[in-house]
């Protein structure tokens, strides 16, 4: 059964037919393509990963202790925290540093801290956690799919996405966590029904997992239950990470960011040597001041923009233009 188009392809295939490129797509999941230039040279591409950073730039903004490493090399402020191993790899390579290590951190820094797994994106397995149980917890959920994992310390502030193409600045917004907001006579569960069918209105493809345990313990911490009414304009917030992959919400903020906040951008895309980005901060400050207080959160070598396409027209047609401009650069 052939699978529907994911937005990258579908995209790359509609621009690449009025530029007169050659794409073809693997026809059962039509998530990986190769394009064909003018002159017969190929490119390909896997989802959002594109034939334009190196590999190994790419691999280390994939690893995010090894690109916080860099980073603070370079003398850019990322989060305070450090790598640990789940009990399996510890084993396997003789280190001491698995989950009780990860514990007396978590314990010297002071709880909350965020749990989350070295290699994984779109905010998979992140995890906020109070106390020792928690954190076990955490651990055991990812460690049969990952080795590594990060102890953070809990940063508050503007969480915002930047992304960058060739020294351009293609888009920036602010990312809010997954929450709903009451009217007064649906329970969160069908607010939360209601919210999947709003992404499916305006084809956003994320899929929301109601039944994550990670809604469970946000919900208890804030002394409610899934059967719980908000009043009317109660804002009922569901994780604890901002990721639009996990049902987050964004504002767009790409026409009013700073000029230092962009020089700020390029200047960490040029260092990462990665042509294309998405560069996630949290700040004190809001993106139309110049940066006073800030942290990098992360990286990514292959930033999706599904999510942010769906929130309006001119969203839409900032992702059709990236897109555009990938295909210029690979004839470069």
């Amino acid at each position: 059964m052939k699978k529907q188009r994911t937005l990258v392809t579908a995209t790359i295939e509609r621009l690449a037919k009025k530029m007169g490129i050659e794409v073809h797509v693997e026809p059962m999941w039509g998530y990986v393509g190769q394009i064909v230039l003018p002159d017969g040279r190929k490119r390909y591409f896997r989802n959002t990963n594109l034939d334009l950073n190196g590999l190994g730039a790419s691999e280390i903004a994939r690893d995010k202790a090894y690109a916080d490493h860099f980073l603070r090399r370079m003398g850019y402020p990322i989060i305070s925290g450090e790598v640990f191993y789940t009990p399996r790899w510890c084993k396997s390579i003789g280190s001491r540093r698995g989950p009780d290590a990860a514990y007396r951190y978590a314990k010297r820094i002071g709880f909350p801290v965020i749990v989350k797994p070295n290699s994984k994106s779109q905010g998979s397995g992140v995890r906020k956690v109070y106390n020792k149980r928690e954190l076990l917890r955490a651990i055991k959920a990812f460690e049969h799919n990952e080795r590594v994992f990060l102890v953070q310390r809990v940063v508050t502030g503007h969480d915002y996405r930047i992304v960058v193409l060739d020294g351009v600045v293609i888009s920036a917004y602010e990312r809010l966590p997954l929450s709903v907001t009451g009217d007064g006579r649906m329970t969160v569960a069908q607010l939360l029904r209601k919210k999947q069918l709003s992404f499916i209105r305006v084809g956003r493809d994320t899929i929301l997992k109601p039944h994550d345990d990670r809604i469970t313990a946000e919900l208890q911490r804030q002394g409610v239950t899934r059967r719980t009414v908000p009043n009317r304009g109660e804002k009922i917030v569901l994780l604890p990470n901002a990721n639009l992959s996990t049902g987050g919400d964004a504002i767009d903020v790409t026409t009013a960011i700073h000029p230092t906040w962009a020089a700020l951008a390029k200047k960490i895309a040029h260092d990462m040597n990665l042509r294309y980005i998405g560069i996630d901060v949290m700040s004190r400050d809001e993106l139309d001041h110049s940066p006073a207080s800030y942290v990098i959160i992360e990286i990514n070598a292959a930033p999706g923009l599904d999510n942010y396409a769906t929130m309006g027209k001119r969203q839409k047609q900032i992702v059709e233009d990236l897109y555009a401009r990938v295909l210029k650069a690979l004839l470069l």
